[in-house]
């Protein structure tokens, strides 16, 4: 592929990849902002409006007309979306087994 291709269309996906984080990062705080607070509608409904309409501006401008710099900033964002998913994922407890549980395939 030409050099002077290859520039636009990471600079998109680095674009995508930067609205996926403070899309999902985003989505991710106020998800724990409204969870504690007393107006979660207001939290959630307001993240909406921000998060769409800024994530819908930025496409606007990457894509520019050009549905290769669209595509590459949309790749972008899923993938933002997959690395905000691991980097906020809650451990998972491991099973505790206590004493007092019998092992039913030892005993004869």
């Amino acid at each position: 592929m030409n050099e002077t291709l290859m520039l636009p269309l990471a600079l998109a996906a680095t674009a995508g990849c930067t609205l996926g984080a403070l899309f999902f990062g985003g989505l991710w705080w106020t998800v724990r902002k409204a969870v504690s607070s007393q107006r979660p509608a207001f939290w959630l409904f307001g993240s909406l409006l921000l998060r769409t309409s800024t994530t819908l501006a930025g496409f606007y401008f990457v894509g520019s007309g050009h549905w290769q710099r669209l595509l590459a900033c949309c790749l972008g964002f899923v993938l933002a979306r997959f690395i905000v998913v691991r980097l906020t994922a809650a451990p998972v407890p491991s099973p505790r087994i206590s004493g007092k549980e019998v092992d039913h395939a030892s005993q004869s």
